[in-house]
This record gives structure tokens, C-alpha cells and sequence, in this order.
């Protein structure tokens, strides 16, 4: 079937007559990017083993939907074009980002899909609130469509986000929901099988793995600091250190994979590991002994477990302050580009990461190991059911190999 094709079953005017099981609910995962797939996918399994509920996947319009299609086709994901979508009804929309889904019909619950709110965006005219500058995902631009609330649920993981909300949509108040954040307690549970996490990326006991984190955009690592790859290939022993790039999904496919593997051709051949997008970077954050990063979310999630940090440049004006981006940056150990890498390394390990990682999680999410429970509790107020059952244990994260393929799940 091509992308385009309209589907007859489970959707549809005649999808009941060929469905082997009839539903109560339909489901539609509005998945974006990468990026937003990946978040969504924490989440999704809350509802979709309910033999009462259909869940069926669609990728609405967005600059960076490059690779969503084969990241569906690898999840299994059975996906409705997205001009057969906004003709459906649906019980419930899941959404990890914001483009057209004024266009979607049916109760829309749209989650952050990075490390809480961080980003600061241009407001348009019709922006409520002062200033020329909102916080992506909380400001009228995202939020509301011709004066109308788009999301009947909003996930915030912090209460501090409840004020940034009311600062800059206080429309949007009302639907707003705490609920923590399921990736941090994907992480939190899935640290005691580290070990399994190393061994399957091929870090031997003998060898601390260092892991370099870039965002997309040019105030992004690989935009203003590529050749900092090239100085650890240089100063780090191989037999002692395996060296890792984990780049934003829209990094790869805002320049295609053969250019990013082409820029970086003689770092791999020093032995760089490129982390390809489709396996889920938690895995890697997990295993690492060191990150060296930018403000983007992957370097916040792996301070909040403590792993030891070197910060690059830090966007002051890109970045809201009281993020939990922000505080990493503006208290790990900065990188510094003149003097060796090594002893820098030592340096920010020796720090008290737990600590630290505390004071990193405290801003993160409000409701640690909660999150499962509160969005599925939220997800069935939206559905108009009954919570089934009891709430499942946390999901750990699965190795990034299974079978010599990539997973996500």
C-alpha cells in the first residue's frame, strides 16, 4: 500500500463490516518527527493493549518528517494517510508536537517531547501575553487556533510550567495536567541493567564510553563545535575510551544520513560511533560514562542520572532560564576548548553527581515515577472509559539491538 492510500479497515465508512474485532474506542497517534514518535511511544502502550480500543498511527505536515515513515513501518505502526485522518473522528488524538492538529477531529492530549519546555520561539501577532518571545509549545501560537483551545488535555512535567502557561496562554490553564515525565522514568528504571546496555553497545569493562550529544539548529554542537570529534579522536586513548555521537533526528535528516555519515568519515574511521536515529538514545545516554553536550534534551536527561557532564556553548537568548536545560548549562563544568580533554573529563566526574542529579530532576519533573499512572488515568477520562485493571510496572528501555536490527518500543 502506498502512503497515500486511504484505508477501508479498521477507519472508514465501511471499516466495521471488515474488522475481525469490533472496538468501543479509536485511537490516532499524530506522529511529526522522529522525535515526537519516539516520546509518543512512551505513552501509546497505556492504552493500546485494551482489546476495547484501536490505535491507529498518522503523520501530519512538519519541516522535519523525514524518516517518520520508515520509524512507523519498523514500530509495526498501522498508519492512515493524513488526508484520510482529518476526515475521521476520533476518540482521542496523542500528539508529541503541534503542527495542524486543529485539523484533527476528536479530544487532543499533546505532550512535550523533549526535556520539559526549554526553547524560546518568536510569538506571532496573535500571541496573547507581552514581549516578542514565547516558550515553544506553551504560547498561543501552538495552542490555539482562530481563538479555540486546540488540546482538551496538556501534559506539563513540572508545576513550575503551570506558570510560564498562564503567562503566555491563560486559556489554556484549565486543561492543563502535571503529569512528570515518562521518559526521565524510563530512564530511572531501566539504570539497573546498564551492564546490559554496554555489553550490547560493545563497551567492554575496560573502556569508559564518551558520548557526544548535539542538538539540531545552528546553535546545535555539530554546527559550532564539529571539529571537537576530531580533538577526541586525538586525545583519547582508544584501548581506554569508545567515543559516541548521538545527533537530534532533525540534524540527520535536515541534511540526509549520507552527508552526516560523509562529514564525519574520518572520525569513524578513528573509530566514532554514529548513534543512528532510529535507536532510541536512552539506551546510549545509560551506558555512558561521560557526556559532553549542548542545551539539548539528551544532555538534561543524562545529568538527571547522574552521569558525569562537560557543557559546550550555552544559547543565552535560546534557552528559557528556568528550564531544566538551562540549569545544566549554567552549572556543569564548561568545556573548555584550550585546554586538554582528559583531565576535564576527570574533573567533571569527580563532582558529586548524585547531587547534582537531584538538583537536575527537581527541575525536570514534579512527579517522578508517576507519569505512566497519571497519563493513562488521563488518557481514559478523555476516552470516556474506566481505567482497566491496574496500572503496569514501568517499561525498562529495550537494548538498542535485538536480532542485529534496531529497535524502539
Amino acid at each position: 500500500m502506498s502512503g497515500t492510500e486511504w484505508l477501508s479497515v479498521p477507519v472508514g465508512p465501511t471499516g466495521a463490516r471488515w474488522v475481525t474485532r469490533s472496538v468501543r474506542r479509536t485511537v490516532v497517534v499524530a506522529v511529526h518527527t522522529i522525535v515526537s514518535g519516539q516520546r509518543l511511544l512512551d505513552v501509546v502502550g497505556l492504552v493500546e493493549s485494551d482489546r476495547e480500543v484501536q490505535v491507529v498511527f498518522t503523520t501530519p505536515p512538519d519541516v522535519f518528517h523525514g524518516g517518520v515513515e520508515s520509524f512507523l513501518r519498523q514500530i509495526g505502526a498501522l498508519t492512515i494517510p493524513w488526508q484520510q485522518a482529518v476526515t475521521e473522528h476520533f476518540d482521542l488524538v496523542l500528539a508529541a508536537a503541534h503542527g495542524s492538529l486543529h485539523e484533527l477531529r476528536g479530544p487532543v492530549m499533546i505532550l512535550p517531547h523533549g526535556a520539559g519546555f526549554a526553547k524560546h520561539v518568536p510569538r506571532s501577532d496573535t500571541s496573547c501575553g507581552s514581549g516578542e518571545r514565547s516558550v515553544y509549545g506553551l504560547g498561543a501560537d501552538h495552542l490555539l487556533w482562530n481563538g479555540r483551545l486546540i488540546p482538551a488535555s496538556i501534559v506539563l512535567s513540572h508545576e513550575a510550567q503551570l506558570e510560564l502557561l498562564a503567562q503566555q496562554c491563560p486559556e489554556a490553564v484549565d486543561a492543563a495536567l502535571v503529569a512528570g515525565d515518562p521518559s526521565y522514568d524510563r530512564l530511572r528504571v531501566s539504570l539497573p541493567a546498564r551492564a546490559g546496555y554496554r555489553a550490547a553497545l560493545e563497551v567492554s569493562d575496560e573502556r569508559r564510553l564518551v558520548v557526544v550529544t548535539s542538538t539540531w539548529g545552528r546553535h546545535g554542537l555539530l554546527s559550532r563545535r564539529m571539529s571537537l570529534l576530531s580533538r577526541l579522536t586525538r586525545q583519547l586513548d582508544p584501548r581506554r575510551y569508545q567515543l559516541a555521537v548521538l545527533a537530534h533526528p532533525a540534524a540527520w535528516f535536515g541534511h540526509g544520513k549520507r552527508q552526516l555519515h560523509a562529514w564525519l568519515t574520518d572520525e569513524r574511521a578513528a573509530g566514532v560511533r554514529l548513534i543512528e536515529p532510529e535507536v532510541d538514545w536512552r539506551a546510549v545516554i545509560i551506558a555512558a560514562d561521560h557526556v559532553i553536550g549542548d542545551h539539548g534534551s539528551a544532555t538534561t536527561y543524562a545529568a538527571s542520572i547522574g552521569t558525569p557532564i562537560l557543557h559546550v556553548d550555552l544559547p543565552t537568548d535560546e534557552i528559557d532560564h528556568g528550564s531544566p536545560n538551562w540549569y545544566v548549562g549554567s552549572t556543569a563544568p564548561r568545556f573548555d576548548a584550550t585546554k586538554p580533554i582528559e583531565p576535564q573529563l576527570e574533573h567533571a566526574a569527580a563532582r558529586r553527581p548524585d547531587d547534582w542529579a537531584e538538583a537536575v530532576t527537581a527541575r525536570l519533573t514534579s512527579r517522578p515515577l508517576q507519569s505512566h499512572r497519571l497519563l493513562r488515568e488521563e488518557m481514559y477520562r478523555l476516552l470516556g472509559l474506566p481505567v482497566p485493571g491496574r496500572h503496569r510496572a514501568i517499561e525498562p528501555i529495550p537494548m538498542p539491538w535485538l536480532d542485529g536490527a534496531c529497535r524502539y518500543a
